[in-house]
């Protein structure tokens, strides 16, 4: 079932999806990047497919992006955004947060504050691209709460090997920051999406909802 609704922020209207599981264990709620909406690939997999594993899979569109601004806002401002929606969703489940790129900042930022079980960070930004020296890795050791990285193998943002050895994590082989593969590639797109899906469960099954 999937339904939505508008919720206010301080910082204007945002967006809440809900995929929802007819009998759900966990729910994941997700923001997306400062590149693009709720509608990238991977948010959209995962909403289509968890929910049929007994997850609930909410999008969360950030009012910057729903009011049609093409620059993202302020750190800040994404934040104080995120907890707003998040102290509005209904559910009776252990909660994760992520997102993709900057919205995979966002929810470590705030995810002990906010409660979380866990959280989830889709091709986290570790580093702009070519400055590996300004590393965001205290963002993802700040939450002290079980978390899984999913990285794309070729990730200009930060390369599976870039990041801390104790870090639990997901490869999509071949996979660039948006989780896209070249067709030369030994996966296609569709199994890509697939082995994000996986991984995603498993870790959900094992850390989070027992």
């Amino acid at each position: 079932m999937t339904d939505e609704r508008i919720v206010a922020t301080p910082h204007g209207e945002a967006r809440i999806v809900a995929h929802r599981a007819r009998r759900p264990v966990a729910t994941l709620a997700l923001g997306h990047g400062a590149g693009a909406g709720i509608e990238t690939g991977d948010l959209t997999a995962l909403a289509a497919r968890l929910p049929k594993q007994d997850i609930n899979v909410f999008l969360i569109e950030q009012p910057w992006r729903r009011a049609g601004k093409k620059v993202a806002s302020a750190p800040k401002v994404l934040d104080e955004s995120w907890v707003a929606i998040i102290g509005q969703l209904r559910i009776r489940t252990p909660l994760v947060l992520g997102g993709r790129s900057a919205g995979a900042r966002v929810a470590c930022r705030t995810a002990t504050g906010l409660g979380a079980s866990g959280v989830l960070a889709l091709s986290f930004p570790l580093h702009p691209p070519g400055k590996p020296e300004k590393s965001r890795v205290d963002e993802l050791r700040s939450t002290g709460l079980p978390t899984l990285v999913v990285q794309g193998e070729r990730d200009p943002f930060g390369a599976p090997d870039e990041f801390p050895p104790l870090t639990e994590m997901a490869v999509v082989p071949d996979a660039d920051h948006s989780f896209k593969v070249p067709k030369r590639a030994e996966l296609t797109q569709t199994e890509a999406y697939e082995l994000l899906i996986e991984a995603v469960f498993e870790w959900i099954s094992r850390e989070i909802s027992g």
